[in-house]
């Protein structure tokens, strides 16, 4: 089967078999092509978009569950949504971080160096598993990154972020979808479901229960929609 390369840190690795990159309407590129040039979007801001459950399903629903590109993507997209971890924190987890046993990710080097362990649900945890049982079967190198390339080389993040608007266009997912989107999604869930802000803020790894405030709030005011949402009216 003929492969498209993309550069990965310290070799080259197939990034999407042509055909599995096909069905997930992915035009493989090389992250980095543009350096050199000033980014098109620099100095731009974009407003937070969070995604509806349905949105983030539709999202791994283009991710193949039985190949091996697939299900780590999955796994690590899942990572990002449930646990609230930056890309680069998700990308440079080892698999001793992580005990999906006990529903526990290990960050040792957060924002700030900052280390912090937060906690995945059972639901998740079941597609990470099957990510760490493929992982187990390609017999990679034991210091390799939990989410690497099948080689045992670390991902860039720059790959993550040319991933996942491809698989909201093949999914049909309007809204801008980023790797820190997925946080964003996560927080506003734990928001809308009542989570106590000390644990939002320990779970985000924020310094304070300021920034999280402020970050909650620059996402989706909760006091407001439930307010607004009482009202009655009809037609």
């Amino acid at each position: 089967m003929v492969v498209r390369r993309a550069p990965t840190i310290g070799s080259l690795e197939p990034l999407v078999p042509v055909s599995y990159g096909a069905s997930m309407g992915i035009d493989v590129t090389r992250p980095g092509h543009h350096l050199g040039r000033t980014p098109a979007n620099k100095g731009q801001t974009y407003p937070a978009e969070v995604l509806t459950p349905d949105e983030v399903r539709r999202l791994l629903a283009q991710c193949s569950a039985t190949s091996s590109t697939g299900t780590r993507y999955r796994a690590l997209i899942t990572m990002m949504y449930r646990a609230g971890l930056r890309c680069s924190e998700a990308l440079a987890l080892r698999p001793k971080d992580v005990d999906l046993r006990a529903g526990s990710v290990t960050v040792l080097r957060g924002k700030g160096d900052r280390r912090r362990t937060v906690g995945i649900d059972p639901g998740a945890g079941r597609i990470v598993e099957a990510w760490v049982e493929y992982r187990r079967r390609l017999d990679l190198p034991r210091d390799a990154p939990l989410f690497c390339t099948l080689h045992g080389n670390p991902i860039p993040p720059s790959q993550i972020r040319t991933l996942l608007p491809r698989l909201a266009l093949k999914a049909g997912v309007e809204k801008r979808v980023h790797p820190h989107g997925l946080r964003h999604t996560h927080a506003f869930e734990l928001m809308m479901e009542g989570v106590p802000m000390p644990i939002i803020q320990s779970q985000l790894g924020h310094a304070s229960l300021a920034t999280t405030d402020t970050y909650l709030a620059h996402i989706a005011p909760k006091q407001v929609i439930e307010t607004i949402g009482k009202r009655e009216w009809t037609l």
